[in-house]
C-alpha cells in the first residue's frame, strides 16, 4: 500500500476535528494508502515532522490545521529534495488559503481531496531563509493572529480578530521604508505592507484584487502610506472595510521579487505566525513549487491563461 502521512493540530479552530478522525482516517484507507497518524504537540512541531521523514518514505502528507499548521507542513516540504503533494483539511478560524484555493470546508469532503483531488503545482513565497505560503505582512493588525489566544479564537471565531485589531487603532506604528521591485525604488513612511498570494486575507476578499491566480510567478502587493491626520485614517479604514483599494494611501502592483530596507527593524507576520523582526527584507516567489492538492473542478480557475 501507499503511506501517507496525516499530521493534525488537535486545538485548530474550535477542535472539530477531534471526534472526526477515525472517519477521515478511513477515507484515507479506502483511497488505498497505510496511514501514519501525528498530533502536534508544539509549535513548530509539524515542520520538524515534515523535514524529518526519510526520501520514499510517503507518498502524500496531509495536514489539518489553521493557516499556521499549514505554513509549518509547506516550510518542511519546501526544504527537502524530493517534494510529494500536500493534502489539506482547513479546521482553523480564518483559513483564507484553503478558501481561495476552493478547498472544501467539510470535513469529509476536504480529506476526499486530499487522496483523490488534483496535484496543482502552487506558487509560494519566500523570504530570507524562510518559507511563507500566502501572506507576509507588517504593520497595522499584523500581529493580531499570533497575539490572539487561541482559546479566543475557538470562542468568538473571526471576531476575536476584529476586537483584538481594534485595540491598535489608537497607537499606530508607522515605518520609513524603501521598496525596490523591477527596477524601480520608492522610499515612503508606511503603517501597514503585505506581499500576497491569496484572493481572501483576513477574510476580506477582492482587496488584492479579483484576477488573483496562483501559478503566474507573481505577488500582489499592498502597502498603505502612513496618513497625515485621523481624517486620513479613518478614510483609508473605510477603504479596506469595502475592501477597496485607494490609490491616494496605497501602493499597489503585481511583482515576483521585492526588498525592503529600513533603518530600524520591523516586525513581520508570515501566514499569521511571528515572522521575526528584520531591516532588510528579500521576498521572492517560487513559481509552481508547491505541489497541493485541489478540487479537479475548479483548478482552472486557478491557473494562469495561456
Amino acid at each position: 500500500m501507499k503511506r501517507l502521512l496525516f499530521i493534525y493540530n488537535p486545538r485548530a479552530g474550535k477542535e472539530f476535528l477531534r471526534p472526526a478522525v477515525s472517519d477521515i482516517v478511513d477515507i484515507f484507507v479506502k483511497s488505498g494508502y497505510e496511514v501514519v497518524i501525528y498530533p502536534t504537540q508544539s509549535y513548530r512541531d509539524a515542520f520538524r515532522k515534515v523535514q524529518e521523514f526519510e526520501n520514499g518514505e510517503y507518498e502524500r502528507v496531509v495536514c489539518s490545521g489553521g493557516d499556521g499548521t499549514l505554513d509549518e507542513v509547506v516550510t518542511g516540504m519546501m526544504m527537502r529534495k524530493e517534494r510529494i503533494p500536500i493534502g489539506y483539511i482547513p479546521t482553523g478560524t480564518t483559513n483564507d488559503f484553503a478558501n481561495s484555493l476552493h478547498i472544501p470546508k467539510q470535513l469529509f469532503e476536504a480529506a476526499d481531496n486530499a487522496v483523490n483531488g488534483e496535484v496543482f503545482p502552487c506558487d509560494v513565497g519566500g523570504f530570507n531563509d524562510d518559507i511563507f505560503v500566502y501572506i507576509a505582512a507588517f504593520g497595522l493588525f499584523t500581529d493580531v493572529s499570533y497575539e490572539t489566544r487561541q482559546e479566543a479564537k475557538n470562542v468568538l471565531g473571526h471576531l476575536a480578530y476584529v476586537l483584538e485589531g481594534t485595540k491598535r487603532l489608537f497607537n499606530v506604528p508607522s515605518y520609513r521604508i524603501k521598496f525596490t521591485h523591477d527596477g524601480e525604488s520608492i522610499e515612503d513612511e508606511f503603517i501597514f505592507g503585505m506581499v500576497t498570494n491569496s484572493r481572501s486575507v483576513g477574510g476580506f476578499r477582492s482587496m488584492i484584487g479579483r484576477n488573483v491566480v496562483f501559478d503566474d510567478g507573481l505577488f500582489e502587493v499592498t502597502l498603505i502610506k502612513t496618513p497625515k491626520n485621523p481624517l486620513e485614517l479613518q478614510e483609508i479604514i473605510a477603504a479596506l472595510l469595502i475592501e477597496q483599494i485607494d490609490t491616494k494611501y496605497m501602493y499597489t502592483f503585481r511583482t515576483g521579487e521585492i526588498n525592503f530596507e529600513s533603518l530600524e527593524e520591523i516586525p513581520w507576520t508570515l501566514d499569521g505566525e511571528y515572522g521575526g523582526s528584520h531591516d532588510e527584507v528579500h521576498i521572492h516567489n517560487y513559481k509552481q513549487e508547491l505541489p497541493i492538492m485541489v478540487p479537479q473542478k475548479h483548478i482552472a480557475s486557478l491557473r494562469k491563461k495561456m
